[in-house]
């Protein structure tokens, strides 16, 4: 590749090469594995004198025996092979090596897909297959673990039995302390059934959410945390404080509101970026107030939900939890995203409204994706110029359609 490529390109030809390169590679890869599974059904003593291919590829390949082993496995899934004395040996996934052989499956796609099939018994994996060989053509491999888990679902509908264990005693302590700089601390020891049941909580809010989710695992922890309390915040449970249930209130003019410009006021001491509080007053409760010169308020507005309950549920019914592509948040997790802020004039209705979980919802504030209302009446979102020069729609299918009768 010309090294001046690298500095003069834009954000379009840097990924088209990357995507070319890729197909180059995952090509290579598959016609390895098949010529590897050829080696070991005609015998690799006889052909090199080494005892196992594995051991020949880490010779060749200067890779550790682990790492061939794991070629060796995948490639035995996709390429049909024999025995030593000549029985045939099918593969499980026939198809999906045909597909793979083009470049244009991912080791983690593939490795998906098998491991959806050895679940299925053999008489309805060829249907199964092809179902996921067409979801992969515009989806990534977490999204086709779903349908897969899906499908085996549908298979084998009661699943196996959960485990009962015994918790044990408990015993926590933990301190949260805000810093002058506007920076919060979190210290404390909790219990082992406890902090069992806090990583596999965090644990599911940190997945990544989609191939676009750049995050760091810490960043995706910390954001994690901070949809826990969202969660927590939302329960209807919740215990009241001084009648009101637990919430944090932001202040801010209503034209710093508009501009996205300046600052708001965070709880008692804190400070918010006015874009920050946009993103925020998408799905707020609403107390208007109009102000002297020496900000002592004049009237206060009657408190309401921006978005009322009765669109609230037709929203959590039509989009059936975060709308963004590849993004697998139930209902509980989103905030209603206005597609035209209604400190713009844009109004709440479903129209002008996309459910979007706390991460997806600042992505579609800050970068270059659009949602827009298609003439169906569902969400879709057009990618920035420079991951699809096309800007062809995308929509999640990963969550369940509302049952229709037959």
């Amino acid at each position: 590749m010309d090294r001046n490529f690298a500095w003069q390109a834009d954000a379009v030809a840097l990924a088209d090469r990357i995507s070319t390169l890729l197909g180059v590679v995952r090509a290579a890869e598959a016609e390895l594995g098949s010529l590897l599974v050829e080696i070991e059904s005609r015998g690799v003593l006889e052909l090199f004198g080494y005892r196992s291919v594995p051991h020949l590829l880490a010779q060749l390949a200067d890779i550790p025996k682990s790492a061939a082993e794991k070629l060796l496995k995948r490639a035995r899934t996709l390429n049909s092979s024999r025995a030593l004395d000549g029985t045939p040996i099918p593969a499980i996934a026939p198809a999906t090596g045909t597909v793979a052989a083009s470049g244009s499956l991912s080791n983690p796609m593939i490795d998906t897909i098998v491991a959806t099939l050895t679940q299925i018994p053999p008489e309805h994996r060829e249907e199964a297959e092809q179902s996921l060989l067409s979801f992969a053509e515009d989806s990534g491999h977490k999204q086709v673990a779903a349908l897969g888990a899906r499908i085996v679902a549908h298979l084998d509908p009661d699943g196996t039995a959960p485990e009962e264990t015994e918790p044990a005693t408990p015993r926590r302590e933990l301190s949260l302390r805000r810093k002058r700089t506007g920076i919060w601390e979190l210290s404390g020891h909790l219990d082992d059934e406890t902090g069992t049941r806090a990583s596999a909580l965090l644990d599911s809010l940190a997945q990544r959410r989609g191939s676009e989710d750049h995050r760091c695992p810490a960043e995706r922890y910390g954001d994690a945390f901070s949809d826990a309390i969202d969660l927590a915040l939302n329960t209807p449970g919740l215990p009241t404080q001084a009648g009101e249930r637990a919430h944090v209130m932001v202040t801010i003019p209503l034209q710093n509101l508009t501009s996205g410009l300046g600052t708001a006021l965070l709880g008692d001491t804190g400070t918010l970026s006015a874009a920050e509080a946009r993103i925020h007053a998408c799905d707020c409760k609403l107390i208007p107030a109009v102000l002297d010169s020496a900000s002592a308020p004049l009237d206060l507005g009657r408190a309401r939900r921006l978005i009322p309950t009765p669109i609230r549920n037709a929203l959590y019914l039509r989009d059936r939890g975060c709308a963004f592509p590849g993004c697998h948040r139930p209902p509980r997790h989103c905030q209603g995203h206005h597609i035209r802020h209604w400190a713009d004039g844009g109004p709440t209705d479903l129209n002008n409204l996309a459910l979007m979980c706390a991460h997806h919802h600042r992505l579609l504030h800050r970068s270059g994706w659009e949602v827009r209302i298609a003439p169906d009446g569902l969400p879709e979102f057009l990618p920035p110029v420079w991951l699809d020069k096309r800007r062809q729609p995308r929509r999640n299918n990963l969550h369940q359609p509302i049952p229709t009768a037959a």
